[in-house]
């Protein structure tokens, strides 16, 4: 019989159980143990409902293109409660001199593919719209460094889109500085296209006419997927799936260590146990810290890699109140515009069935790698910013019926340039340690999609792994 100990139970560490119980349900011999230190499973994936409303306390959807979340879904037979984003109200403002500019049509992420309304749009000075114009004669050059995205699109597209587009949109996503975020990992399709095209512009076009001739096809599909009733659904369904007994809650493993054949999983308040294998879902510091007396040269790089940290503030209001709020998604705001909020979403445009009539609803994101002292905000003190730069920005002055204000303390992954170098180090050293598995958002992507891939992977090499012995791997 094997043992397995998962560490950490957020999304990653769900999915490795899941899979491990989809496994042991068809015979497999295994027993599973899942360790949480928090007092609840799914880590930043928390829906909550307040006065009718359904608030996403941290990831409120997946990108519909990354297929390991609607296929987990299928698995946990909860599809039918898949739905997509509202793409017909898809518009997406940034916030340029304390005023909206929507982002012109044909923008595929920050590269444009149709050059007339790019033309006409007041999101760029007209020195950035020659430096577009020019861009189209960048001819293909290798990328021989792991530069930073903030490189890589200053000397395609001029700083302004830097400021402008790819720190804005890349702050949403990973809650980091496009000037400290690794082009290889970040934007890899990117990379390639410089390479094989040399102008972003052109592969964009090629990519896009392609697009548009497979939507011919079939049906376009949305952006982005969520669950009907919020995505702690996924959370929910995946408990329901497990053992009850293989769940240890408010359990925080000290340390662990190779013995014998196996590990030693050392937990606060109830000694060691001992398992044939241990999957590590936790962040990579986290890891690295379990580590460092395993492997000392994996523990450093798992230690290397930094996180950023959030803050999600959602805002009910009476559609009365927000009438005169632009059609939508919502909008993003570059550094450069000195305000603490990053992003604000109109989630009642992208998601409708998440208010119900008469009453909307605002999520605004604080934080990043540029401001982790919004955390030691109180409360009040974060209500107040938001309700100051929501009047600045779209003459909001009523306040909400109701608020709530989430903080995820060092939750997101940095892909800092070397991420790729540094990640196909660690798993040559996972790979040399029998029984050892890891699992997360610091690897292959920070996505909920990603992270369930990751804990998918790490429960099927821990299957298929043979128990050998540790003895000779110590470092």
């Amino acid at each position: 019989m094997k043992r397995i100990a998962i560490i950490g139970g957020g999304i990653s560490g769900l999915s490795a159980a899941f899979y491990l119980e989809k496994a042991r349900a068809a015979g497999a011999e295994l027993e599973y143990t899942l360790f949480e230190s928090a007092q609840r499973l799914g880590g930043s994936m928390y829906s909550d409902w307040v006065d009718g409303c359904l608030v996403e306390a941290g990831p409120d959807s997946f990108l519909t293109e990354k297929p390991w979340a609607a296929s987990l879904c299928k698995e946990l037979g909860i599809a039918h409660q898949l739905i997509g984003s509202n793409d017909a109200q898809r518009k997406t403002y940034i916030l340029v001199n304390g005023k909206l500019v929507v982002m012109p049509d044909g923008l595929m992420f920050m590269v444009p593919t149709r050059l007339v309304p790019t033309a006409l749009s007041p999101l760029f000075s007209w020195a950035t719209k020659v430096r577009m114009a020019r861009e189209l004669l960048h001819p293909p050059r290798p990328m021989q460094d792991d530069e930073s995205v903030a490189e890589l699109v200053e000397r395609h597209f001029g700083a302004e889109v830097v400021d402008r587009l790819a720190d804005p949109l890349l702050s949403g996503v990973y809650g980091g500085d496009a000037a400290k975020l690794s082009a290889r990992a970040v934007l890899p399709r990117f990379v390639e296209m410089e390479e094989k095209y040399g102008s972003l512009s052109l592969a964009m076009l090629a990519a896009h006419k392609k697009m548009a001739q497979a939507a011919h096809k079939q049906p376009p599909r949305p952006l982005f997927t969520s669950l009907k009733d919020g995505m702690q659904q996924m959370v929910d369904a995946i408990v329901a799936r497990l053992e009850p007994d293989s769940i240890r809650l408010r359990s925080h493993v000290l340390r662990i260590y190779p013995e014998g054949s196996g590990w030693r999983v050392a937990i606060e308040m109830n000694g060691d146990e001992r398992y044939d294998a241990v999957i590590l879902a936790t962040p990579a510091n986290a890891a690295g810290t379990l580590l460092d007396g395993v492997n000392r040269g994996l523990a450093r790089d798992l230690l290397d890699i930094t996180y950023s940290s959030s803050v999600t503030v959602a805002l009910g209001y009476y559609k009365d109140q927000i009438k005169k709020l632009p059609p939508g998604f919502g909008f993003l705001v570059p550094h450069s515009e000195g305000t603490r909020m990053l992003a604000c979403t109109f989630v009642h445009n992208k998601f409708p069935h998440r208010a119900p009539e008469g009453k909307g609803i605002l999520r605004c994101f604080l934080g990043g790698a540029r401001d982790e002292a919004i955390l030691g905000f109180t409360d009040d003190e974060i209500l107040e910013t938001v309700h100051r730069e929501l009047k600045d920005i779209l003459k909001l002055d009523a306040r909400p019926i109701f608020s709530r204000v989430y903080r995820w303390r060092g939750a997101m992954a940095q892909y800092e340039p070397g991420h790729i170098a540094r990640v196909q180090r660690i798993e040559q050293r996972v790979a040399e340690i029998p029984g050892l598995a890891l699992a997360g958002n610091a690897y292959h992507g920070i996505g909920v999609p990603d992270c369930i891939r990751s804990g998918m992977d790490a429960a099927n090499a821990m299957l298929e792994a043979p128990v050998e012995s540790l003895s000779q791997q110590q470092r």
